[in-house]
């Protein structure tokens, strides 16, 4: 009698296989669209502040400021032109050096570009909304960024104002060889300097938009679909909840690219995507505030010597203190007001329409009326 032949008993090891090659696949698939869409991203917002710091260079030298409230004008006003501080800042300290401004003055404009430069952030923020998915998320993270740099920064700005006027911090005679070089630099500078070659700075403007409109399909492409149930939003849902962990991951970020624009600006898609939520964003932007100093302090040592480098260690100083005890002491009801505020200049077309007035206004009359 013939034994009958026994059918293949496929193992359960066989069946998962194909499975976990999918996730494999689809795994390093988008880790290579994330990789790509944050180059162009961060090559694009440096596309857009060249060719707007064009224009930020001519502007810079029709300003003249006779008083401390010009000169905080003049800072946030070039630091919209230049779409970021740093430039603004870089000159502030040049100026001083050169006498064209003193102690106070230069206080002052490096404060007004801090002010201004998370203008880029909000940018980027109407460049996302505008692909035709009307995701107000990225604007939300640019209105939030702007309010809270200048909740932190004003009262900074003020016993900052009386240490420097009293002369009431010595510091140490320190030196340094070199600038600060951004971790981006070599992958960023190169690519940079041959567009700046070939491409007016009007063509930049408009090369950045359509690089940031680029980077933001491929974001969309590498970042999944989140559900709040998945084990990986909980996981950055429970960082994302600690204040303290997300003051030092935006500290962090911005000591290693050297630029607020590119840290903070890096929220608009994970806010839009729903990886970051808008509410968690504030104390990371309180952190990268802080650490932005950084290689404005040192090119303040290499142009101007200690004088300048007090001026600069001094507003940091500030700003850590004041953003410490809104941690430690007030955080959540700060909090809260910000992201009232945020939501009624977002969805109320007044208040938008005044807000946006107020940034322009605001840094105009103290450059004109009180220069």
């Amino acid at each position: 009698m013939l034994e009958a032949e026994s059918s293949p008993v496929m193992e359960p090891g066989d069946a998962e296989a194909p499975m976990v090659q999918r996730r494999l696949v689809t795994t390093l698939t988008r880790a290579v669209l994330f990789g790509a869409g944050l180059f162009l991203f961060i090559l694009a917002l440096e596309s857009l502040k060249r060719g707007a710091g064009a224009y930020g260079s001519l502007a810079s030298g029709l300003f003249r400021v006779d008083s401390p409230a010009g000169a905080l004008g003049m800072g946030w006003l070039l630091a919209y032109l230049f779409l970021s501080g740093s430039p603004v800042a870089a000159l502030a300290v040049s100026l001083f050096a050169a006498g064209s401004l003193d102690a106070l003055q230069t206080l002052m404009m490096i404060t007004g570009s801090r002010l201004g430069a998370s203008l880029v952030v909000l940018v980027t923020g109407l460049v996302y909304a505008a692909r035709g998915r009307h995701n107000t998320e990225g604007v939300a993270v640019g209105v939030l960024s702007l309010l809270t740099t200048a909740v932190i920064y004003l009262p900074a700005m003020a016993l900052a104002y009386v240490l420097v006027a009293g002369e009431y911090i010595s510091v140490p005679a320190i030196s340094a060889a070199t600038p600060l070089t951004s971790v981006l630099d070599p992958i960023v500078d190169p690519l940079a300097g041959v567009m700046i070659e070939h491409i007016s700075p009007l063509g930049l403007i408009g090369t950045g938009v359509a690089l940031l409109m680029g980077a933001f399909a491929l974001l969309d492409r590498a970042l999944p679909a989140i559900h709040h149930q998945s084990p990986a939003l909980g996981r950055v849902e429970r960082l994302s909840g600690k204040p303290w962990a997300m003051f030092l991951l935006g500290a962090g970020i911005t000591s290693a690219t050297l630029s607020v624009s590119v840290s903070v600006s890096a929220l608009v898609p994970l806010a839009a995507r729903g990886v970051v939520r808008r509410e968690r964003v504030v104390p990371y932007i309180m952190g990268a505030n802080i650490t932005t100093f950084v290689d404005t302090a040192v090119a303040a040592l290499l142009v101007a010597g200690s004088a300048a480098f007090a001026i600069v260690l001094i507003e940091m100083v500030c700003v850590t203190i004041f953003s410490l005890l809104a941690l430690a002491l007030f955080y959540h009801p700060l909090q809260r007001s910000l992201l009232r505020a945020q939501q009624v200049i977002v969805h109320d077309h007044r208040a938008t329409a005044a807000f946006a007035a107020a940034l322009v206004l605001l840094p105009l009359g103290l450059l004109l009326l009180l220069r």
